[in-house]
Order: C-alpha cells, then structure tokens, then sequence
C-alpha cells in the first residue's frame, strides 16, 4: 500500500501524545482568548477590518498573480512604505506570510559558499530557510553570540546569522546588540525574525531591533509577520534597498508566490496606522505579560518570565499539558499548548499571548482558572 506507513506513524504519534486536531472556532466564541497572537487586539478593531473591508471592495477579493506580474497593488507598495518608515528601515517588501518571508530572506542571502550561523531554538520557518539555502549551516547553542563568533572564526566567505529576536516558545528575547557585535568582528549579516516583537518591542512597538539600536544598519535584515500585533495575514522583509532589490530578483517564494490578498494588506495597513496613532497598546502588552508570570508564579508554577508578550508555562509531561490546555477550554479559558516536535527542548509547555486589551479581571480569571487546572 502506497500510504501504509503513515498509519504507523499515526499511532506511534498517539502513543506518545503527540496527535494534533484541528478545532474550528466559531465567530464569536465565548472562550478568552489567551492562545492567539492578536498581542494589541486589533484582529477585530473596527477600523482594521473596515481596512481589509475597503480594500477587498476596492481591489477584489485576490491580488490575481504573483507580485511581478498583476499581484502588485498601489496598496502594497503604500504598505511597504509606511511599514518601513515605522520601523526605522530603508525598503520593504511584502510577502504572502511571515513563513514565506523568512524563506525569502535566508535562502537569498546565503548563497553557495556561505555560512549560515543558526540559533538552535530558531522558528521552523528560519530552520526550514536554512535548509533550503545553498549555503552551509551551524547550528550553535541559544542565544550565544561567543557561540556565533566561533562559528564565524571558521569560515572565509560571505557569511549570515540567523535568529528569532523573540522566541516564540519561550518568549525570551535575543541579544540583539551582542549578536551585531559579533557578525560585525567578522563582516557577516544578521538576519532576525522579528515576528513577535514588532507592536511589542522598541519605542511604540517599532520592534527589537529598533529597540536595540540597529534599525536601518546596512549589514541588517528584519523579517515581520503582519499576523500577529498587526491582526492581519502576510510577512514582510525589511531593510537596505539594495537587499530587497535582491529579493526581488531571487527570493523564489517572493517570484513565484501569489501576491498578498488585498484585505490582508488593508487591514495592516489600518493597524499599522492605530499603533502609531495608540503607540501606548505596545507598553500595555508588555505590561499584561508581567502581570501574569508574576501571579503565576506566585501561586507555585513555573513559567519563563517574559521578554514581550509570550509567557510560556511548563507542563510535567506532553499528555498533562494536552489534558491541562482542554480542563482550560472547559472553564472557559483558550490558551496554547506547545509540544514535541514544536518546543526545541523537548519541554512541553502552556503558551499565553498577553494581549493589550485585556482588563485586570481578565487576568486575574486566566490565573485562576489556569492554577485551578494544573
């Protein structure tokens, strides 16, 4: 039989409690929602879905084509511009996902004879970019920029780092500044995925690497992800003209990709405006994470204290935390459950999104209901 074998892996995933399903949700579904991404809210905000709205009226349903051909509208290149100015970046470009732009980035920017330097606790889309580069790549310890340094000593060549800026299972921040220093002993380029920074992080939520001091640095590439603070869908590289060009000419998921759907582009673009109309939504975020690790803490579990808006729990076991996450769901609580393959040491964990608009009863719900399940 042509498939058996996947039987055989479906039960070794049930053995180990590793079967993932899928849960439609309705529309408006009476859980707080602690496992989304929406960091500031802004999912359902009236003015970013009159943004996908208007959009979606004004230019069609889908953008028709790949970018170089008909998927290119005035509304991108409008998208990319504020974007990039919000940032503190020269260029951007707009992809279909923040998947999608991490693969751009990696596999452009390091071609064959490069070394590509990689965080060990990087997002599947960064590992997966690296995979598909005709560089060569080294893996090194996390967050380690003595670690980065000595994989840079050992190579002659055009050479890359590649890191989250906030890590997604954990939620702790990179050494942004550490890691610049050490690309630049050795002239490498540092790409980072700033996916769960931007709306969080830097003055008004312009990101890590803003905060950091090294937006709009020449040997600096940025990715984002416009689904997550921004509410929407798609990704976006930024950083000098020159790099985008780049991509543009030889990023195969920008060439041969669908352009982003209109809708999508309108409603960050409409987001993108509030936070810098309401840069005040990034400091509450940040603000809501601490509340929660400090109370849960308090009440005797472990959690990583959190760099931005993620604040992961740890579970004893894969099926404790599936069996934690569904007694959540029953007491009217939504909050991620993250195991092996997904978590890159094995611990399998609850992740919380702190989002921006949530009220101090909120919080002090989710706390309880999350130490009442454990």
């Amino acid at each position: 039989m042509a498939f058996g074998w996947i039987d055989e892996q479906a039960e070794a995933r049930r053995r180990a409690g590793l079967v993932r399903t899928l849960r439609p949700r309705p529309a408006d579904s009476p859980l707080l929602d602690l496992a989304s991404n929406d960091y500031l809210g802004l999912a359902r905000h009236p003015e970013v879905t009159e943004g996908a709205a208007r959009a979606a009226r004004t230019w069609g349903g889908g953008a028709t084509g790949s970018r170089l051909v008909t998927g290119t509208t005035e509304l991108h290149t409008e998208l990319e511009r504020e974007l990039a100015e919000f940032c503190g970046f020269e260029s951007a470009l707009v992809l279909s996902s923040g998947y999608a732009a991490n693969l751009a980035a990696v596999t452009a920017l390091a071609p064959h004879g490069s070394l590509v330097v990689s965080d060990a606790g990087n997002h599947a889309s960064l590992i997966d970019g690296c995979r598909l580069a005709r560089g060569t790549t080294q893996v090194v310890g996390h967050a380690d920029p003595d670690g980065v340094r000595k994989a840079l000593g050992t190579h002659d060549g055009p050479a890359v780092t590649v890191s989250d800026t906030v890590f997604s299972v954990d939620g702790d921040a990179a050494p942004l500044a550490e890691l610049a220093l050490a690309c630049r002993e050795y002239g490498a380029g540092l790409i980072v995925d700033d996916a769960h920074g931007l709306g969080v992080l830097g003055d008004g939520g312009r990101g890590a690497p803003h905060a950091a001091g090294l937006a709009g640095d020449p040997d600096v590439v940025v990715t984002v992800t416009l689904s997550k603070s921004l509410g929407s869908q798609g990704g976006a590289v930024l950083g000098p003209a020159a790099v985008i060009d780049h991509l543009i000419n030889a990023a195969r998921t920008f060439i041969f990709d669908t352009g982003l759907a209109p809708a999508a582009a309108g409603a960050a673009l409409a987001a993108l405006r509030l936070l810098r109309r309401e840069p005040e939504r990034a400091a509450r975020a940040r603000e809501v994470a601490t509340a929660l690790h400090t109370r849960l803490t308090a009440v005797g579990l472990s959690a990583v204290r959190p760099d931005a808006a993620v604040v992961s729990v740890r579970a004893p076991s894969p099926e404790r935390a599936v069996r934690w996450a569904a007694d959540c769901r029953e007491a009217g609580l939504a909050v991620g459950c993250f195991r092996p393959p997904s978590v890159p040491d094995g611990v399998s964990r609850l992740r919380l999104t702190a989002r921006a608009d949530l009220t101090e009863e909120q919080i002090e719900y989710a706390v309880d209901v999350i130490s009442r399940n454990r």
